[in-house]
Protein backbone atom coordinates (compact mmCIF):
# COMPACT_ATOMS: atom_id res chain seq x y z
CA UNK A 1 0.00 0.00 0.00
CA UNK A 2 1.53 3.36 -1.01
CA UNK A 3 1.78 6.23 1.45
CA UNK A 4 -1.05 8.24 -0.15
CA UNK A 5 -3.48 5.33 0.01
CA UNK A 6 -2.38 4.44 3.57
CA UNK A 7 -2.97 8.01 4.78
CA UNK A 8 -6.41 8.06 3.19
CA UNK A 9 -7.43 4.79 4.89
CA UNK A 10 -6.11 5.90 8.28
CA UNK A 11 -7.83 9.26 7.85
CA UNK A 12 -11.20 7.62 7.10
CA UNK A 13 -10.84 5.28 10.09
CA UNK A 14 -9.98 8.13 12.42
CA UNK A 15 -12.88 10.14 11.10
CA UNK A 16 -15.25 7.23 11.73
CA UNK A 17 -14.01 6.94 15.31
CA UNK A 18 -14.43 10.65 15.93
CA UNK A 19 -17.91 10.64 14.41
CA UNK A 20 -18.89 7.67 16.57
CA UNK A 21 -17.67 9.51 19.65
CA UNK A 22 -19.85 12.50 18.78
CA UNK A 23 -16.85 14.83 18.42
CA UNK A 24 -17.26 15.77 14.77
CA UNK A 25 -21.00 16.21 14.98
CA UNK A 26 -20.59 18.31 18.13
CA UNK A 27 -18.10 20.56 16.34
CA UNK A 28 -19.99 20.62 13.04
CA UNK A 29 -23.77 20.40 13.63
CA UNK A 30 -25.62 18.51 10.94
CA UNK A 31 -27.51 20.70 8.51
CA UNK A 32 -31.29 20.48 8.72
CA UNK A 33 -33.78 22.25 6.51
CA UNK A 34 -35.43 25.14 8.34
CA UNK A 35 -32.87 25.27 11.16
CA UNK A 36 -30.06 27.82 11.41
CA UNK A 37 -27.35 27.22 14.06
CA UNK A 38 -27.47 29.94 16.67
CA UNK A 39 -30.92 31.04 15.52
CA UNK A 40 -33.14 27.96 15.58
CA UNK A 41 -36.28 27.57 13.48
CA UNK A 42 -38.84 30.37 13.64
CA UNK A 43 -41.55 31.26 11.14
CA UNK A 44 -39.85 29.79 8.09
CA UNK A 45 -42.44 27.38 6.66
CA UNK A 46 -44.86 29.76 4.97
CA UNK A 47 -47.73 31.95 6.15
CA UNK A 48 -50.19 29.05 6.45
CA UNK A 49 -47.93 26.65 8.36
CA UNK A 50 -49.31 25.10 11.56
CA UNK A 51 -46.66 22.43 12.22
CA UNK A 52 -43.46 24.33 13.01
CA UNK A 53 -40.18 22.54 13.67
CA UNK A 54 -41.77 19.11 13.29
CA UNK A 55 -41.80 19.87 9.55
CA UNK A 56 -38.15 18.83 9.57
CA UNK A 57 -38.88 15.22 10.51
CA UNK A 58 -39.08 12.67 7.72
CA UNK A 59 -38.32 9.06 6.71
CA UNK A 60 -34.60 9.40 7.49
CA UNK A 61 -35.42 10.36 11.08
CA UNK A 62 -37.72 7.37 11.45
CA UNK A 63 -35.07 4.99 10.13
CA UNK A 64 -32.41 6.54 12.35
CA UNK A 65 -34.66 6.25 15.41
CA UNK A 66 -35.48 2.61 14.68
CA UNK A 67 -31.77 1.78 14.54
CA UNK A 68 -31.67 2.58 18.26
CA UNK A 69 -34.09 -0.27 19.03
CA UNK A 70 -31.77 -3.17 19.89
CA UNK A 71 -33.21 -4.67 23.08
CA UNK A 72 -36.88 -4.54 22.10
CA UNK A 73 -37.66 -2.78 25.39
CA UNK A 74 -40.68 -0.48 25.63
CA UNK A 75 -40.94 2.37 28.17
CA UNK A 76 -44.40 3.77 28.81
CA UNK A 77 -43.92 7.52 29.22
CA UNK A 78 -47.57 8.23 30.02
CA UNK A 79 -49.11 8.79 33.44
CA UNK A 80 -52.56 7.75 34.63
CA UNK A 81 -55.06 10.56 35.12
CA UNK A 82 -58.35 10.91 37.00
CA UNK A 83 -60.30 13.50 38.98
CA UNK A 84 -57.80 13.38 41.88
CA UNK A 85 -54.71 14.06 39.76
CA UNK A 86 -52.40 17.03 40.19
CA UNK A 87 -52.62 19.66 37.45
CA UNK A 88 -51.35 23.14 36.72
CA UNK A 89 -53.82 25.58 38.33
CA UNK A 90 -54.72 27.26 35.04
CA UNK A 91 -56.68 24.22 33.82
CA UNK A 92 -59.96 22.63 34.81
CA UNK A 93 -60.13 19.32 36.68
CA UNK A 94 -61.29 16.23 34.87
CA UNK A 95 -64.41 14.19 35.43
CA UNK A 96 -65.26 10.83 33.91
CA UNK A 97 -69.02 10.35 33.97
CA UNK A 98 -70.76 7.04 33.37
CA UNK A 99 -73.01 7.83 30.42
CA UNK A 100 -74.44 4.32 30.02
CA UNK A 101 -74.11 1.38 32.42
CA UNK A 102 -75.34 -2.22 32.19
CA UNK A 103 -77.76 -1.60 35.06
CA UNK A 104 -79.03 1.64 33.56
CA UNK A 105 -79.74 0.49 30.02
CA UNK A 106 -81.58 -2.61 31.30
CA UNK A 107 -83.59 -0.77 33.94
CA UNK A 108 -84.56 2.13 31.70
CA UNK A 109 -85.35 -0.10 28.73
CA UNK A 110 -84.68 2.76 26.34
CA UNK A 111 -82.38 1.04 23.87
CA UNK A 112 -83.43 -1.18 21.02
CA UNK A 113 -80.40 -3.43 21.25
CA UNK A 114 -80.90 -4.54 24.84
CA UNK A 115 -84.67 -4.94 24.45
CA UNK A 116 -84.76 -6.82 21.16
CA UNK A 117 -85.43 -10.54 20.82
CA UNK A 118 -81.81 -11.17 19.82
CA UNK A 119 -80.40 -10.47 23.30
CA UNK A 120 -81.17 -13.60 25.26
CA UNK A 121 -77.64 -13.46 26.74
CA UNK A 122 -78.35 -10.13 28.45
CA UNK A 123 -75.55 -8.21 26.74
CA UNK A 124 -75.07 -4.57 27.80
CA UNK A 125 -72.17 -2.09 27.93
CA UNK A 126 -70.31 0.71 29.65
CA UNK A 127 -69.63 4.08 27.99
CA UNK A 128 -68.33 7.29 29.52
CA UNK A 129 -68.72 11.00 28.93
CA UNK A 130 -65.62 13.07 29.66
CA UNK A 131 -65.28 16.56 31.04
CA UNK A 132 -61.56 17.20 30.94
CA UNK A 133 -59.07 19.97 30.20
CA UNK A 134 -56.96 19.67 27.08
CA UNK A 135 -53.84 20.35 29.17
CA UNK A 136 -53.72 17.53 31.71
CA UNK A 137 -51.57 14.47 32.34
CA UNK A 138 -48.99 13.48 29.71
CA UNK A 139 -49.35 16.02 26.95
CA UNK A 140 -47.83 17.90 24.06
CA UNK A 141 -48.61 21.60 23.88
CA UNK A 142 -49.86 22.67 20.48
CA UNK A 143 -48.48 25.77 18.79
CA UNK A 144 -51.68 27.66 19.54
CA UNK A 145 -51.46 27.12 23.29
CA UNK A 146 -49.48 30.24 24.22
CA UNK A 147 -50.30 33.74 22.97
CA UNK A 148 -48.75 37.15 23.50
CA UNK A 149 -49.22 40.80 22.63
CA UNK A 150 -52.29 43.02 22.54
CA UNK A 151 -53.46 41.09 19.46
CA UNK A 152 -53.14 37.71 21.26
CA UNK A 153 -51.10 36.20 18.46
CA UNK A 154 -49.54 32.78 18.50
CA UNK A 155 -47.12 30.88 16.24
CA UNK A 156 -46.76 32.20 12.70
CA UNK A 157 -48.73 35.34 13.48
CA UNK A 158 -52.17 33.77 13.81
CA UNK A 159 -54.38 36.09 15.87
CA UNK A 160 -57.28 35.36 18.21
CA UNK A 161 -59.49 37.88 16.41
CA UNK A 162 -59.04 35.96 13.17
CA UNK A 163 -58.69 32.36 14.25
CA UNK A 164 -60.22 32.00 17.70
CA UNK A 165 -63.72 30.60 18.18
CA UNK A 166 -66.15 29.29 20.80
CA UNK A 167 -65.31 25.75 19.67
CA UNK A 168 -61.54 25.74 19.89
CA UNK A 169 -58.78 27.43 17.94
CA UNK A 170 -58.93 27.20 14.16
CA UNK A 171 -55.19 27.34 13.51
CA UNK A 172 -52.52 25.15 15.16
CA UNK A 173 -54.98 22.96 17.04
CA UNK A 174 -53.53 19.74 18.41
CA UNK A 175 -54.92 17.81 15.45
CA UNK A 176 -52.18 19.47 13.36
CA UNK A 177 -49.40 17.77 15.38
CA UNK A 178 -48.17 14.95 13.13
CA UNK A 179 -47.24 11.51 14.45
CA UNK A 180 -43.78 11.91 15.95
CA UNK A 181 -41.08 9.28 15.43
CA UNK A 182 -37.55 10.51 16.05
CA UNK A 183 -34.46 10.10 18.17
CA UNK A 184 -35.14 10.88 21.82
CA UNK A 185 -32.59 12.08 24.35
CA UNK A 186 -32.84 12.09 28.15
CA UNK A 187 -30.93 14.64 30.21
CA UNK A 188 -31.22 13.33 33.76
CA UNK A 189 -30.59 16.45 35.81
CA UNK A 190 -31.89 14.96 39.07
CA UNK A 191 -29.74 11.88 38.61
CA UNK A 192 -26.68 13.96 37.81
CA UNK A 193 -27.14 15.96 41.01
CA UNK A 194 -27.72 12.74 42.98
CA UNK A 195 -31.13 13.72 44.33
CA UNK A 196 -34.48 11.96 44.14
CA UNK A 197 -36.04 15.13 42.73
CA UNK A 198 -34.89 18.70 42.22
CA UNK A 199 -36.03 21.13 44.92
CA UNK A 200 -38.73 23.76 44.51
CA UNK A 201 -38.01 26.53 42.01
CA UNK A 202 -34.74 24.94 40.92
CA UNK A 203 -33.43 26.72 37.82
CA UNK A 204 -31.95 24.44 35.15
CA UNK A 205 -29.47 26.53 33.19
CA UNK A 206 -27.67 26.14 29.88
CA UNK A 207 -24.44 25.38 31.74
CA UNK A 208 -26.07 22.66 33.82
CA UNK A 209 -27.59 20.97 30.77
CA UNK A 210 -24.20 21.06 29.07
CA UNK A 211 -22.65 19.54 32.20
CA UNK A 212 -25.24 16.76 32.29
CA UNK A 213 -24.83 15.98 28.59
CA UNK A 214 -21.06 15.77 28.97
CA UNK A 215 -21.28 13.55 32.06
CA UNK A 216 -23.71 11.20 30.31
CA UNK A 217 -21.64 11.28 27.09
CA UNK A 218 -24.87 12.29 25.38
CA UNK A 219 -24.90 14.11 22.07
CA UNK A 220 -27.90 16.25 21.11
CA UNK A 221 -28.50 16.48 17.36
CA UNK A 222 -30.78 18.60 15.18
CA UNK A 223 -34.13 16.82 14.93
CA UNK A 224 -34.04 15.29 18.43
CA UNK A 225 -36.78 15.28 21.03
CA UNK A 226 -35.02 16.23 24.28
CA UNK A 227 -36.48 15.38 27.70
CA UNK A 228 -35.25 16.83 30.99
CA UNK A 229 -35.79 14.83 34.16
CA UNK A 230 -36.39 16.68 37.42
CA UNK A 231 -37.60 13.59 39.34
CA UNK A 232 -41.06 15.08 39.99
CA UNK A 233 -42.98 12.07 38.67
CA UNK A 234 -41.38 9.66 41.12
CA UNK A 235 -44.13 11.00 43.42
CA UNK A 236 -47.03 10.51 41.01
CA UNK A 237 -48.02 7.11 42.39
CA UNK A 238 -51.19 5.68 40.83
CA UNK A 239 -52.99 8.87 39.82
CA UNK A 240 -50.98 11.85 41.06
CA UNK A 241 -53.20 12.47 44.06
CA UNK A 242 -50.36 13.63 46.33
CA UNK A 243 -50.94 17.26 45.46
CA UNK A 244 -48.54 18.89 47.92
CA UNK A 245 -45.57 16.62 47.23
CA UNK A 246 -45.89 16.96 43.46
CA UNK A 247 -46.38 20.73 43.72
CA UNK A 248 -43.19 20.97 45.80
CA UNK A 249 -41.04 19.73 42.91
CA UNK A 250 -43.15 20.73 39.90
CA UNK A 251 -41.73 24.27 39.87
CA UNK A 252 -38.23 23.08 38.90
CA UNK A 253 -37.43 23.62 35.24
CA UNK A 254 -35.38 25.24 32.50
CA UNK A 255 -34.94 28.95 31.89
CA UNK A 256 -35.03 30.75 28.53
CA UNK A 257 -31.27 30.58 28.04
CA UNK A 258 -31.37 26.80 28.43
CA UNK A 259 -34.23 26.61 25.91
CA UNK A 260 -32.23 28.74 23.48
CA UNK A 261 -29.31 26.33 23.79
CA UNK A 262 -31.50 23.29 23.14
CA UNK A 263 -33.18 24.78 20.06
CA UNK A 264 -30.93 27.52 18.74
CA UNK A 265 -27.61 25.74 19.29
CA UNK A 266 -28.63 22.07 19.21
CA UNK A 267 -31.70 21.97 16.96
CA UNK A 268 -34.20 20.12 19.17
CA UNK A 269 -37.64 19.86 17.52
CA UNK A 270 -39.46 19.03 20.76
CA UNK A 271 -38.46 19.87 24.33
CA UNK A 272 -40.11 18.09 27.24
CA UNK A 273 -39.86 17.19 30.89
CA UNK A 274 -41.55 15.32 33.74
CA UNK A 275 -43.29 18.43 35.11
CA UNK A 276 -46.58 20.11 34.26
CA UNK A 277 -44.93 23.16 32.71
CA UNK A 278 -41.29 22.46 31.69
CA UNK A 279 -40.01 25.85 32.82
CA UNK A 280 -38.83 27.10 36.18
CA UNK A 281 -41.19 29.09 38.31
CA UNK A 282 -41.54 31.75 39.35
CA UNK A 283 -39.74 33.69 36.64
CA UNK A 284 -37.48 36.68 37.43
CA UNK A 285 -39.22 39.97 38.17
CA UNK A 286 -37.60 41.41 35.05
CA UNK A 287 -39.39 38.95 32.77
CA UNK A 288 -42.09 40.30 30.47
CA UNK A 289 -44.06 37.02 30.67
CA UNK A 290 -44.95 34.56 33.42
CA UNK A 291 -44.05 31.73 31.01
CA UNK A 292 -41.21 33.02 28.80
CA UNK A 293 -39.96 29.54 27.86
CA UNK A 294 -43.40 28.68 26.43
CA UNK A 295 -43.42 31.90 24.46
CA UNK A 296 -39.94 31.29 23.09
CA UNK A 297 -40.54 27.66 22.11
CA UNK A 298 -44.17 27.67 20.97
CA UNK A 299 -44.60 31.16 19.55
CA UNK A 300 -41.17 32.23 18.33
CA UNK A 301 -39.63 28.89 17.38
CA UNK A 302 -42.59 26.65 16.54
CA UNK A 303 -41.16 23.95 18.82
CA UNK A 304 -43.70 21.79 20.65
CA UNK A 305 -43.45 21.17 24.39
CA UNK A 306 -43.86 17.78 26.04
CA UNK A 307 -45.09 17.83 29.63
CA UNK A 308 -45.55 15.21 32.35
CA UNK A 309 -43.59 12.54 30.49
CA UNK A 310 -42.69 9.72 32.86
CA UNK A 311 -38.91 9.43 32.61
CA UNK A 312 -38.32 7.28 35.68
CA UNK A 313 -37.83 3.99 33.82
CA UNK A 314 -35.41 5.53 31.34
CA UNK A 315 -33.40 7.09 34.17
CA UNK A 316 -33.24 3.84 36.12
CA UNK A 317 -31.74 2.10 33.07
CA UNK A 318 -29.57 5.07 32.14
CA UNK A 319 -31.24 4.97 28.76
CA UNK A 320 -30.13 8.36 27.51
CA UNK A 321 -30.81 7.65 23.83
CA UNK A 322 -33.94 5.98 22.44
CA UNK A 323 -36.58 6.03 19.74
CA UNK A 324 -39.41 8.37 20.69
CA UNK A 325 -42.86 7.54 19.32
CA UNK A 326 -45.99 9.59 19.97
CA UNK A 327 -49.34 10.11 18.27
CA UNK A 328 -51.63 12.88 19.51
CA UNK A 329 -55.39 12.44 19.89
CA UNK A 330 -57.08 14.36 17.09
CA UNK A 331 -59.65 16.52 18.87
CA UNK A 332 -59.93 19.38 16.40
CA UNK A 333 -59.20 22.79 17.90
CA UNK A 334 -57.72 21.64 21.21
CA UNK A 335 -54.74 23.56 22.55
CA UNK A 336 -52.76 20.41 23.41
CA UNK A 337 -52.70 16.69 22.87
CA UNK A 338 -53.66 15.43 26.31
CA UNK A 339 -53.65 12.24 28.41
CA UNK A 340 -51.18 10.72 25.95
CA UNK A 341 -49.21 7.49 26.07
CA UNK A 342 -45.93 8.13 24.24
CA UNK A 343 -43.34 5.37 24.05
CA UNK A 344 -39.57 5.17 24.27
CA UNK A 345 -38.10 2.14 22.49
CA UNK A 346 -34.59 0.79 22.77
Amino acid sequence: MNNKRRNMVFGLAAGALLWGSGYLSAQQPAKRKGWAPGKGYGWVWGKNDEVGALNTLGPDDVREAMRLVRQGKVYDLGITYDRTSYKWPGHSPGEILSFRTPEGVKRQQDNEFTQGPGNASGTAWHSSALFVSDNVATQIDGLGHATEGRDNHWYNGFKAADWGSNWGIRKCGAETIPPIVCRGVLLDVAGHRRVDALPSHFRITRALLQEVATAQRTEIRPGDAVFIRTGTLRYWGETGANQEKIREHDSAGIDVDAAEWLVGDKGAVLVGSDTSGLEVGPVPASSTSFMPVHNYLLIKQGVHIGEFHNLEGLAADRAYEFAYVCGVNKFKGTAAGFVLRPLALR
